[in-house]
């Protein structure tokens, strides 16, 4: 009797055990959750949103204008950051009056749950390997416009962001 209660006791430690590696597997390696400290992306992400993030996103593609991804903030590394990707490589990024032009463009935003202050910024060129980020609360987001070091490096972003709760919702 007692060598069979050892055996079963044995084998819930041991599933238990693997279940523990599977999950630090899976948040070190495939997916990871950031916890929104500020309004800078409302309304798509909420102040005290949790959200998902695919670190495996980009192992066979290139991040894309609009995709929002988690990246460590350029000037201290120390600090994740979640915002929109606005401007890739080569592009042109300008404020004018208040409306985001890319590449001499305007750039219709429906996901902006207000228009932009009517300021001016830039022209900028984003550099090759690096990506021009931007909150959607645009008025009360510290961004590429305000960094010393304005470019995240492709090589600095750990993933996208795929979905949020509360309030359940896959994001791009």
């Amino acid at each position: 009797m007692g060598k069979r209660v050892l055996k079963e006791i044995m084998s819930w430690a041991v599933m238990f055990a693997i279940a523990i590696v599977l999950v630090l597997f899976i948040n070190r390696f495939v997916f990871f959750q950031v916890v929104v400290p500020t309004g800078s992306m409302e309304s798509t992400i909420m102040t005290g949103d949790r959200v998902f993030t695919f670190r495996l996103s980009y192992l066979f593609s290139e991040p894309k204008r609009g995709d929002i991804v988690v990246f460590p903030f350029p000037d201290n590394e120390e600090i994740d950051y979640i915002k929109r990707i606005i401007g890739v490589g080569g592009d042109k990024i300008e404020i004018k009056e208040g409306v985001l032009f890319i590449n001499d463009e305007p750039v219709e935003e429906d996901y902006l749950n207000e228009p932009m202050r009517k300021e001016n910024f830039g022209p900028v060129i984003v550099p090759e390997g690096c990506y021009f980020m931007m909150g959607d609360n645009r008025n009360e987001s510290a961004d590429s416009r305000y960094w010393e070091n304005p470019f995240v490096k492709r090589e600095k972003i750990k993933g996208k962001a795929i979905f949020k709760y509360p309030g359940f919702a896959w994001l791009n």
